[in-house]
């Protein structure tokens, strides 16, 4: 019989027990045995992800965000597959591999799927290391993710976001980056610099190039160079619409490891979280942990 352990957080606002309810039962009308424990503090995520692995169950399932996820992904690489249960505000990683957003039927895309290897990011930064999913990088998108609350998260989901984008994008301008990819060294004036595991930023609206994938073993530098409100807005309109084509304001690079150091400090992000200031590094693990997805 297949085992599954559950890692969600009774207190937090968008978990229900209810919805641990469902997903249990759909986990048991499948013929698994799941145990749903909970966490109280911020490292117990960790612990019973430690507890899965010794444990030896068939699958850990995520019910959260993407700051859970990378957290307990880079714990357990791919040790024991893991399932997303939608539960945060952005889910990138979720939205990338086009699972569902209803709980229950996350849970079922997990019982019925296969575990598939993917990509895992490493940043270090500030002398800490941390992992990611989908990007990770700094500039106008980092000092968004930072300014954003936690409350307002909660309450007004990816909306919280574009709010404070709306007051940080104004008053935005560019500074100097040096990025070495793979001893490859590159000098840019820009307002942003991600570097992408999955090809989605913002799932399904805002893409970056075709070839850009989860599972292809490298990194994608993706730099922006826009000043202030109006050309930061014809940039990601250009990505919302798939038109940027030859624009020399957005630059490609891939890569397997990637420094990038500014004039000024600017602020670091990964996964839609609040990471330090550069200078940062970021490297991957290609296939470094495996997901379960549906079949095709």
């Amino acid at each position: 019989m297949a085992q599954a352990l559950l890692i969600h957080n009774p207190s937090a606002a968008r978990t229900r027990d209810r919805t641990v309810d469902a997903i249990r039962s759909v986990f048991t009308s499948a013929g698994w045995t799941i145990e749903a424990p909970g966490t109280k503090h911020p490292d117990d995520a960790l612990e019973i992800a430690d507890q899965g692995v010794t444990a030896g169950v068939d699958v850990l399932a995520i019910y959260g965000g993407d700051g859970t996820v990378h957290n307990v992904a880079g714990r357990v690489g791919d040790k024991v597959p893991l399932g997303l249960i939608p539960g945060g505000t952005g889910n990138l990683l979720a939205g990338n591999l086009r699972l569902p957003r209803n709980p229950a039927r996350a849970a079922k895309a997990i019982v019925e799927g296969t575990p598939r290897h993917i990509d895992l990011g490493r940043l270090t930064c500030n002398g800490d290391v941390k992992y990611f999913t989908v990007a990770c990088g700094a500039g106008f998108d980092a000092e968004m993710m930072a300014g954003t609350s936690g409350p307002s998260k909660r309450r007004w989901g990816m909306g919280a976001y574009i709010a404070t984008a709306w007051h940080v994008l104004g008053r935005h301008r560019t500074v100097d980056y040096q990025i070495t990819v793979d001893d490859e060294k590159y000098e840019f004036e820009a307002a942003s610099v991600l570097v992408a595991n999955c090809r989605e930023i913002i799932p399904p609206f805002l893409r970056l190039r075709d070839g850009i994938s989860f599972d292809d073993g490298v990194l994608d530098v993706v730099v922006l160079n826009a000043n202030g409100l109006r050309e930061t807005i014809t940039v990601l309109w250009q990505l919302f619409i798939r038109s940027v084509g030859d624009d020399k304001r957005v630059r490609h690079i891939p890569g397997r490891v990637v420094k990038v150091e500014s004039s000024v400090p600017r602020p670091v992000q990964l996964d839609g979280e609040a990471a330090g200031i550069t200078p940062f590094i970021a490297d991957v693990t290609p296939g470094g942990i495996r997901v379960m997805l549906p079949e095709g």
